[in-house]
């Protein structure tokens, strides 16, 4: 399982939770862990504003950043190496 889910993965689970399905008997038929369930909803929370925390759209901008500062980095070392 990947370290966020997807949208529409964290939809599923809580559409099946809220349907008034247990959250081990969801975590088993989706081959997910209990724990996993209980971040979508936290997640769900901060999303609609019911909690505070970043943001899923945050979270996304984040490590497009993150990843984009690697590769700046990565293409720096290499002029640096070439000048030098």
């Amino acid at each position: 399982m990947p370290r966020s889910c997807p949208p529409e993965f964290r939809r599923k689970v809580l559409d099946l939770v809220a349907y008034g399905r247990k959250v081990a008997e969801v975590a088993r038929l989706l081959g997910i862990s209990d724990q996993t369930i209980y971040v979508c909803r936290r997640q769900h929370l901060i999303d609609t504003g019911q909690l505070p925390g970043t943001t899923g759209s945050d979270l996304s901008e984040l490590a497009a950043a993150r990843k984009r500062i690697a590769e700046l980095e990565a293409e720096l070392a290499i002029h640096r190496r070439a000048a030098g």
